[in-house]
Parts: C-alpha cells; structure tokens; sequence
C-alpha cells in the first residue's frame, strides 16, 4: 500500500510539474526529452566555413548545371519566372486571368487527364463530380466541377487553389508543375464541357445515326 502512496504522489509531482508552468515565461532553455533531429550541425545561406578555401558555405553549381523546369537563357522572360500569368494566373492588375497563357493541345489535356486521376480524382471523382472514393470515408464537402460557381470560375483562380489549396484542400504546387496545373484545368474544362455539351458540340462526321 506504501508503494501506492509513492507512485500516486509522483504522478501528482508529475503532472504540477507538466502543466502547471506552462505559459510562464522563462529566459533557460526548454528541457527536451526527444529531440528528433531538430538540433544538428548544419550550415545556413551564406554561414562561413573554414572546410573551403574561400570560407564560404556556399558553393557554385558545377559546370553545366541546368535549372529545372526553366529556360536556360537569362534574358528569357521565363528564367525567373516573371510572367504572372502562367506562374501566378493573375493579370498585372493582380485580378484572377481568364484563358489559358499556353496552348492547349491534346497533348496536354492527356497529361491533365493522368495528373488528374493522380491527384484530384480520389476527391473530385472521375467525372468531377465530387463523387471520388474519399466520400466513403466521410468528406462530404467535396465540390462538383459541375456547378455554375466553378464553371464560370476563372482560370486563373482554379490554378491559385490547385497551387494555395482552399480549405480542407491542401496545396498541389510541390506535385504538380505550373505546366501540369494548366493541363489538369484543361482537363477539367474537358469534363465540364462533356457534362454539359449538345448535338451542336459533336462534329457533323462524328454524328451517329439519324442525328444531323
């Protein structure tokens, strides 16, 4: 019984200890207990170093190097990224751009299409039509692609989402390459003219039966 007494008065000592400083102001250092790596011998941009000759930390890129996913040539407007509207989907005015900055061909709806089913379809459905697997699971806020709200959206605001993300939506911009997010919103605008198309939209050679 005495050895009860002990272990219930160390876990009280325990948790005084625990909780009952917290939000008190103190100029020592945390104690931490599992550290996980978040203190280890690094170097930050531009620390010195006496490992170099030049005692930088920095180091050149090697001969030949090439930036990836950007033009090679500095004076190319898209070495540093500078047309908003295909990095950023704005006008110079800041407003949200409508269109695409790029051309669109079936290339590149094909590889919307495969970017899609990677990474928006278990949410949005094949169809967009916010029925994906995950709506088994419980997310029931899932918007179609469907809705006159998204489908007179912009452009440039779908590409702000997919890159941002919204809500419970997370950001896309570490998967998805500026180039891919234009060929997942030419897919979608695929799915939403499929959705909502009429006899007028097929070709008269593609037309079947008696339709004229």
């Amino acid at each position: 019984m005495r050895y009860a007494y002990y272990t219930l008065a160390f876990f009280c000592l325990l948790v005084i200890s625990v909780m009952g400083f917290r939000g008190l102001l103190s100029d020592k250092p945390p104690i931490i207990v599992f550290p996980d790596m978040d203190f280890q011998s690094k170097y930050k941009p531009q620390m010195e170093s006496k490992f170099f000759a030049d005692g930088c930390a920095d180091r050149m890129p090697v001969p030949g190097t090439i930036p990836f996913g950007r033009s090679t040539e500095v004076n190319d407007p898209d070495f540093l990224r500078t047309d908003d509207r295909i990095y950023q989907g704005k006008e110079p005015d800041g407003s949200f751009s409508r269109g695409f900055p790029v051309s669109v061909t079936k290339e590149m709806i094909f590889r919307g299409q495969n970017r899609f089913n990677i990474y928006c379809r278990p949410c949005h459905g094949a169809l967009g039509d916010g029925m994906g697997i995950t709506k088994s699971y419980g997310m029931v806020a899932t918007p179609s692609y469907h809705d006159d709200r998204l489908r007179r959206m912009a452009e440039g605001e779908i590409f702000n989402t997919i890159t941002h993300g919204k809500n419970t939506m997370m950001p896309y911009a570490d998967k998805l390459s500026p180039e891919d997010r234009w060929a997942v919103i030419a897919y979608v605008r695929a799915l939403q003219r499929a959705q909502h198309a009429s006899i007028d939209d097929v070709p008269r050679e593609h037309r079947g039966g008696n339709l004229k």
